[in-house]
């Protein structure tokens, strides 16, 4: 099974397509989610949000707040701006 993921800024879709899991920090600590994570929304801090792929690889931006919500195996991710 796999998350499907979307990071997005106000302008652009900067990411989307299958992972298995996503780390990111939020103000209530770091956050590790998997497949068949409970639903959660969290208000995220500047930092790393760092997806893996299916494939083994990780996809990584430097974000700039904003929040993130999950939701059967649906990880959507809002920033101000990433790079």
């Amino acid at each position: 099974m796999t998350l499907n993921v979307e990071l997005v800024s106000p302008v652009e879709r900067l990411w989307s397509g299958e992972a298995v899991m996503v780390s990111a920090r939020t103000v209530e600590g770091d956050l590790g989610i998997l497949t068949g994570h409970a639903p959660i929304f969290g208000v995220l801090v500047d930092g790393k949000v760092s997806i893996k792929v299916t494939g083994g690889e990780n996809v990584e931006f430097n974000v700039r707040g904003g929040f993130l919500s999950v939701s059967n195996d649906r990880v959507s991710i809002l920033t101000e701006s990433a790079n």
